[in-house]
Protein backbone atom coordinates (compact mmCIF):
# COMPACT_ATOMS: atom_id res chain seq x y z
CA UNK A 1 0.00 0.00 0.00
CA UNK A 2 2.76 2.43 1.21
CA UNK A 3 4.50 1.76 -2.67
CA UNK A 4 1.32 2.36 -4.41
CA UNK A 5 1.06 5.41 -2.41
CA UNK A 6 4.46 6.37 -3.11
CA UNK A 7 4.48 5.84 -7.23
CA UNK A 8 1.17 8.18 -7.19
CA UNK A 9 3.07 11.06 -5.44
CA UNK A 10 5.84 10.38 -7.98
CA UNK A 11 3.65 10.38 -11.07
CA UNK A 12 1.77 13.77 -9.65
CA UNK A 13 4.94 15.41 -9.30
CA UNK A 14 6.16 15.14 -12.57
CA UNK A 15 2.65 16.20 -13.94
CA UNK A 16 3.05 19.48 -12.20
CA UNK A 17 6.97 20.68 -13.07
CA UNK A 18 6.69 20.15 -16.33
CA UNK A 19 7.01 23.00 -18.69
CA UNK A 20 3.80 24.48 -20.04
CA UNK A 21 3.23 24.05 -24.17
CA UNK A 22 4.71 26.61 -26.23
CA UNK A 23 2.19 29.17 -27.52
CA UNK A 24 1.16 28.95 -30.89
CA UNK A 25 2.57 31.42 -33.55
CA UNK A 26 0.28 34.36 -34.34
CA UNK A 27 -1.90 33.99 -37.47
CA UNK A 28 -1.32 37.51 -40.13
CA UNK A 29 -3.98 38.85 -41.13
CA UNK A 30 -4.04 39.03 -44.91
CA UNK A 31 -2.62 42.79 -46.49
CA UNK A 32 -4.00 44.46 -49.57
CA UNK A 33 -1.87 47.26 -50.95
CA UNK A 34 -3.84 50.62 -51.05
CA UNK A 35 -5.39 51.27 -54.07
CA UNK A 36 -4.58 55.07 -56.36
CA UNK A 37 -7.63 57.24 -56.10
CA UNK A 38 -5.98 58.71 -59.17
CA UNK A 39 -6.62 55.30 -60.73
CA UNK A 40 -10.53 55.57 -60.29
CA UNK A 41 -10.64 58.82 -61.90
CA UNK A 42 -11.85 59.44 -65.81
CA UNK A 43 -9.61 61.55 -67.69
CA UNK A 44 -12.59 63.71 -69.00
CA UNK A 45 -13.80 64.60 -65.16
CA UNK A 46 -10.08 65.65 -63.97
CA UNK A 47 -10.49 69.80 -63.20
CA UNK A 48 -7.35 71.52 -64.17
CA UNK A 49 -5.82 74.59 -62.93
CA UNK A 50 -5.60 77.81 -65.16
CA UNK A 51 -1.98 79.47 -64.22
CA UNK A 52 -2.25 82.39 -67.24
CA UNK A 53 -4.66 83.42 -69.75
CA UNK A 54 -2.92 84.60 -72.90
CA UNK A 55 -5.54 86.00 -74.53
CA UNK A 56 -9.50 86.18 -74.51
CA UNK A 57 -9.48 82.63 -75.92
CA UNK A 58 -6.60 81.15 -75.09
CA UNK A 59 -5.62 79.25 -71.32
CA UNK A 60 -2.41 78.24 -69.93
CA UNK A 61 -2.66 75.11 -67.70
CA UNK A 62 -0.97 74.52 -64.38
CA UNK A 63 1.15 71.89 -66.39
CA UNK A 64 2.20 74.76 -69.19
CA UNK A 65 0.07 73.22 -71.33
CA UNK A 66 -1.90 76.19 -73.71
CA UNK A 67 -4.94 75.45 -74.95
CA UNK A 68 -7.16 77.51 -77.04
CA UNK A 69 -11.23 77.52 -77.01
CA UNK A 70 -12.93 76.57 -79.92
CA UNK A 71 -15.74 78.40 -81.42
CA UNK A 72 -15.06 81.71 -80.78
CA UNK A 73 -13.74 84.36 -83.01
CA UNK A 74 -10.34 86.50 -82.67
CA UNK A 75 -12.19 89.72 -80.78
CA UNK A 76 -11.13 92.90 -83.50
CA UNK A 77 -8.32 95.70 -82.03
CA UNK A 78 -11.45 97.43 -80.23
CA UNK A 79 -12.05 94.53 -78.17
CA UNK A 80 -8.93 93.11 -77.65
CA UNK A 81 -8.39 94.46 -74.24
CA UNK A 82 -12.24 93.97 -72.98
CA UNK A 83 -12.01 90.27 -73.95
CA UNK A 84 -8.64 90.20 -72.16
CA UNK A 85 -10.18 91.62 -68.83
CA UNK A 86 -13.03 89.21 -69.29
CA UNK A 87 -11.20 85.87 -69.55
CA UNK A 88 -8.70 86.78 -66.73
CA UNK A 89 -11.79 87.41 -64.18
CA UNK A 90 -13.41 84.21 -65.27
CA UNK A 91 -10.34 81.43 -66.11
CA UNK A 92 -7.14 83.09 -63.88
CA UNK A 93 -6.40 80.66 -60.99
CA UNK A 94 -9.62 78.63 -61.41
CA UNK A 95 -10.52 74.64 -61.89
CA UNK A 96 -11.96 73.81 -65.01
CA UNK A 97 -12.62 70.87 -67.49
CA UNK A 98 -11.38 70.41 -70.82
CA UNK A 99 -12.88 67.64 -73.68
CA UNK A 100 -10.73 68.07 -77.31
CA UNK A 101 -12.61 68.64 -80.47
CA UNK A 102 -11.61 68.18 -83.54
CA UNK A 103 -10.57 71.16 -84.93
CA UNK A 104 -7.67 70.65 -82.07
CA UNK A 105 -9.23 73.37 -79.98
CA UNK A 106 -10.64 72.34 -76.35
CA UNK A 107 -14.43 72.83 -74.92
CA UNK A 108 -13.70 74.40 -71.86
CA UNK A 109 -16.34 74.55 -69.25
CA UNK A 110 -15.63 76.15 -65.40
CA UNK A 111 -16.35 73.79 -62.22
CA UNK A 112 -19.70 74.22 -61.81
CA UNK A 113 -20.52 73.19 -65.43
CA UNK A 114 -20.83 76.81 -67.05
CA UNK A 115 -19.33 76.79 -70.80
CA UNK A 116 -16.99 79.39 -70.99
CA UNK A 117 -17.77 79.64 -74.86
CA UNK A 118 -21.34 80.43 -74.70
CA UNK A 119 -20.78 82.97 -71.83
CA UNK A 120 -18.17 84.66 -73.27
CA UNK A 121 -20.74 84.80 -76.67
CA UNK A 122 -23.65 86.24 -74.34
CA UNK A 123 -21.85 88.92 -72.20
CA UNK A 124 -20.33 90.51 -75.76
CA UNK A 125 -16.73 89.74 -74.74
CA UNK A 126 -16.37 87.17 -77.95
CA UNK A 127 -17.93 86.66 -81.00
CA UNK A 128 -18.96 83.05 -81.93
CA UNK A 129 -17.07 81.48 -84.73
CA UNK A 130 -17.78 79.03 -87.57
CA UNK A 131 -21.70 78.05 -86.04
CA UNK A 132 -24.57 77.86 -87.96
CA UNK A 133 -27.53 78.58 -85.65
CA UNK A 134 -27.92 77.32 -82.11
CA UNK A 135 -27.40 78.41 -78.56
CA UNK A 136 -24.30 80.43 -79.77
CA UNK A 137 -25.72 82.44 -82.43
CA UNK A 138 -28.96 83.43 -80.03
CA UNK A 139 -26.57 84.65 -77.28
CA UNK A 140 -25.15 86.32 -79.97
CA UNK A 141 -28.18 87.75 -80.70
CA UNK A 142 -29.22 88.81 -77.24
CA UNK A 143 -25.65 90.68 -77.22
CA UNK A 144 -26.40 92.47 -79.85
CA UNK A 145 -29.55 93.38 -78.83
CA UNK A 146 -28.52 94.56 -75.50
CA UNK A 147 -25.44 96.23 -76.97
CA UNK A 148 -23.31 94.44 -74.86
CA UNK A 149 -19.43 94.32 -75.20
CA UNK A 150 -18.27 93.88 -78.68
CA UNK A 151 -21.61 95.51 -79.40
CA UNK A 152 -21.25 98.71 -77.73
CA UNK A 153 -18.81 101.43 -77.09
CA UNK A 154 -15.64 101.42 -78.20
CA UNK A 155 -16.54 98.83 -80.84
CA UNK A 156 -19.32 100.86 -81.86
CA UNK A 157 -18.94 103.16 -84.34
CA UNK A 158 -18.75 106.67 -82.75
CA UNK A 159 -21.02 109.45 -83.82
CA UNK A 160 -19.51 112.06 -86.25
CA UNK A 161 -19.62 115.19 -84.69
CA UNK A 162 -21.35 118.17 -86.21
CA UNK A 163 -18.94 120.53 -88.54
CA UNK A 164 -19.53 124.64 -88.95
CA UNK A 165 -20.52 124.91 -92.63
CA UNK A 166 -20.41 128.30 -94.32
CA UNK A 167 -23.78 129.20 -96.87
CA UNK A 168 -22.93 129.13 -100.01
CA UNK A 169 -25.46 130.17 -102.70
CA UNK A 170 -26.93 127.23 -105.05
CA UNK A 171 -25.81 127.32 -108.56
CA UNK A 172 -27.70 128.25 -111.26
CA UNK A 173 -30.16 125.67 -111.98
CA UNK A 174 -29.43 123.65 -114.98
CA UNK A 175 -33.00 122.27 -116.55
CA UNK A 176 -32.09 118.37 -117.61
CA UNK A 177 -34.53 115.89 -117.39
CA UNK A 178 -34.47 113.50 -114.46
CA UNK A 179 -33.04 109.91 -115.53
CA UNK A 180 -36.14 107.04 -114.67
CA UNK A 181 -34.84 105.27 -111.58
CA UNK A 182 -33.07 102.07 -112.75
CA UNK A 183 -35.90 99.09 -112.39
CA UNK A 184 -35.39 96.66 -109.63
CA UNK A 185 -34.45 93.38 -110.19
CA UNK A 186 -36.11 91.48 -107.01
CA UNK A 187 -39.06 91.20 -104.89
CA UNK A 188 -39.70 89.85 -101.33
CA UNK A 189 -42.46 88.56 -99.57
CA UNK A 190 -43.14 88.47 -95.84
CA UNK A 191 -45.57 86.97 -94.02
CA UNK A 192 -45.88 85.50 -90.64
CA UNK A 193 -46.18 81.56 -90.69
CA UNK A 194 -47.18 81.60 -87.03
CA UNK A 195 -47.03 83.64 -83.72
CA UNK A 196 -47.23 82.62 -79.88
CA UNK A 197 -46.51 85.35 -77.00
CA UNK A 198 -42.91 86.57 -76.89
CA UNK A 199 -42.15 84.56 -80.47
CA UNK A 200 -43.01 83.81 -83.93
CA UNK A 201 -42.09 82.21 -86.74
CA UNK A 202 -41.71 83.83 -90.62
CA UNK A 203 -41.22 83.05 -94.02
CA UNK A 204 -39.52 85.10 -96.48
CA UNK A 205 -40.19 84.64 -99.85
CA UNK A 206 -36.96 86.24 -102.72
CA UNK A 207 -37.87 86.76 -106.44
CA UNK A 208 -35.11 87.20 -109.30
CA UNK A 209 -37.38 89.77 -111.37
CA UNK A 210 -33.89 90.94 -113.37
CA UNK A 211 -32.34 89.53 -116.38
CA UNK A 212 -29.45 87.99 -114.92
CA UNK A 213 -28.56 85.60 -112.68
CA UNK A 214 -28.05 86.01 -109.11
CA UNK A 215 -25.18 84.06 -107.58
CA UNK A 216 -24.57 84.54 -103.88
CA UNK A 217 -26.74 86.67 -102.50
CA UNK A 218 -27.35 88.43 -98.59
CA UNK A 219 -30.60 89.83 -97.97
CA UNK A 220 -30.86 92.05 -95.69
CA UNK A 221 -33.89 94.37 -93.52
CA UNK A 222 -34.23 95.86 -90.18
CA UNK A 223 -36.30 95.51 -87.46
CA UNK A 224 -38.74 98.22 -86.00
CA UNK A 225 -39.67 96.48 -82.74
CA UNK A 226 -37.16 94.83 -81.56
CA UNK A 227 -37.54 91.35 -82.54
CA UNK A 228 -34.44 89.01 -82.83
CA UNK A 229 -33.62 85.87 -84.99
CA UNK A 230 -32.90 82.85 -83.32
CA UNK A 231 -33.23 80.64 -85.79
CA UNK A 232 -32.97 80.29 -89.06
CA UNK A 233 -33.18 78.21 -92.40
CA UNK A 234 -32.45 78.00 -95.53
CA UNK A 235 -30.02 80.66 -94.85
CA UNK A 236 -27.72 81.72 -92.33
CA UNK A 237 -28.44 84.68 -90.12
CA UNK A 238 -26.14 87.41 -88.61
CA UNK A 239 -27.90 90.02 -86.82
CA UNK A 240 -26.93 93.54 -85.21
CA UNK A 241 -29.16 95.40 -83.41
CA UNK A 242 -32.34 95.41 -85.29
CA UNK A 243 -30.85 94.69 -88.46
CA UNK A 244 -30.57 91.10 -90.17
CA UNK A 245 -28.25 89.67 -92.99
CA UNK A 246 -29.40 86.29 -94.45
CA UNK A 247 -26.82 85.20 -96.01
CA UNK A 248 -27.08 81.73 -98.92
CA UNK A 249 -26.65 78.66 -97.61
CA UNK A 250 -24.36 76.38 -99.54
CA UNK A 251 -26.82 74.64 -101.37
CA UNK A 252 -29.02 77.72 -102.84
CA UNK A 253 -26.52 80.05 -103.92
CA UNK A 254 -28.19 80.70 -107.32
CA UNK A 255 -31.28 82.57 -108.19
CA UNK A 256 -31.88 82.41 -111.96
CA UNK A 257 -34.16 84.84 -113.31
CA UNK A 258 -38.05 84.75 -112.82
CA UNK A 259 -36.36 82.04 -110.17
CA UNK A 260 -37.13 82.29 -106.37
CA UNK A 261 -35.90 80.75 -102.78
CA UNK A 262 -37.71 80.98 -99.98
CA UNK A 263 -36.57 81.00 -96.27
CA UNK A 264 -37.72 80.83 -92.89
CA UNK A 265 -36.88 81.54 -89.22
CA UNK A 266 -37.93 81.72 -85.76
CA UNK A 267 -37.77 85.11 -83.25
CA UNK A 268 -38.25 86.41 -80.33
CA UNK A 269 -40.55 89.63 -80.00
CA UNK A 270 -40.79 91.18 -76.43
CA UNK A 271 -42.39 95.09 -77.85
CA UNK A 272 -44.58 93.99 -80.51
CA UNK A 273 -44.07 92.41 -83.96
CA UNK A 274 -44.46 94.94 -86.59
CA UNK A 275 -43.31 93.51 -90.48
CA UNK A 276 -40.34 94.90 -92.12
CA UNK A 277 -40.88 97.69 -94.99
CA UNK A 278 -37.68 97.69 -96.55
CA UNK A 279 -35.31 94.69 -97.79
CA UNK A 280 -32.30 94.87 -99.90
CA UNK A 281 -30.76 91.90 -101.88
CA UNK A 282 -26.88 92.49 -102.80
CA UNK A 283 -27.41 96.12 -101.32
CA UNK A 284 -29.78 97.02 -103.94
CA UNK A 285 -33.36 97.73 -103.04
CA UNK A 286 -36.09 94.92 -103.44
CA UNK A 287 -40.00 95.63 -104.39
CA UNK A 288 -41.95 94.23 -101.35
CA UNK A 289 -44.92 92.32 -102.64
Amino acid sequence: MRAVSGLLALVLLAGCSAPPPAPAPPTRASQKPPTLVNEQVRAEGVLHFVRDVVDGRTVELADGTKARIAQLAAPPACGEAGALSFARTTLLASAVRISPMLSGDVKLTLEDGTDYALLAVRQGALRAEGTDGGALLTAESEAAAADRGLWGPPCEAPAVAPTTTTTVPPPPRLTTTAAPPPARTCAVSYRLAGQWPGGFQAQVTVRNTGTAPINGWVLRWTFASGQVVTEMWNATPRQSRGTVDAVNAHYNPLIQPGGSVEIGFNGSAQRGNAAPTGFTLNDQPCSVA
